[in-house]
């Protein structure tokens, strides 16, 4: 079997076969796709720090929207039949990602009506 070619890179190294371009851009892909996993990683991160200082510290961390809740129940005939809850206010945060259990506020203000599925 023969070897490829030995080329020298711009420091005069000797360097075994040339890189391809899809090794490249495989390379590329792979990379960028480890910093946004890395870069989500420290935003959700940072969101959770932010929210628990300004928990701890009594400042604006929780919120209140009204939301308006049905059942859906499904019956034999294949209709479904809602039945509806009064309007009520539910807690939420103040924060991108939702946190201890509770979704965050723009998120609620977006989407005020929450089926549950019977």
């Amino acid at each position: 079997m023969q070897r490829a070619p030995a080329h020298r890179d711009n420091v005069g190294r000797v360097r075994e076969g040339l890189e391809t371009n899809a090794s490249r851009v495989r390379r590329f892909v792979l990379w960028t796709l480890v910093g946004l996993i890395a870069a989500a990683g420290l935003i959700f991160c940072l969101d959770f720090m932010v929210f628990k200082v300004r928990a701890a510290a009594k400042w604006n961390a929780y919120g209140s929207v009204t939301v308006n809740h049905y059942y859906a129940v499904a019956q034999k005939s294949g209709k479904t039949q809602l039945i509806f809850d009064p309007p009520q206010a539910q807690t939420c945060i103040h924060a991108l990602f939702p946190h201890a259990g509770m979704l965050p506020c723009w998120y609620l203000t977006k989407h005020p009506d929450q089926r549950t599925d019977l």
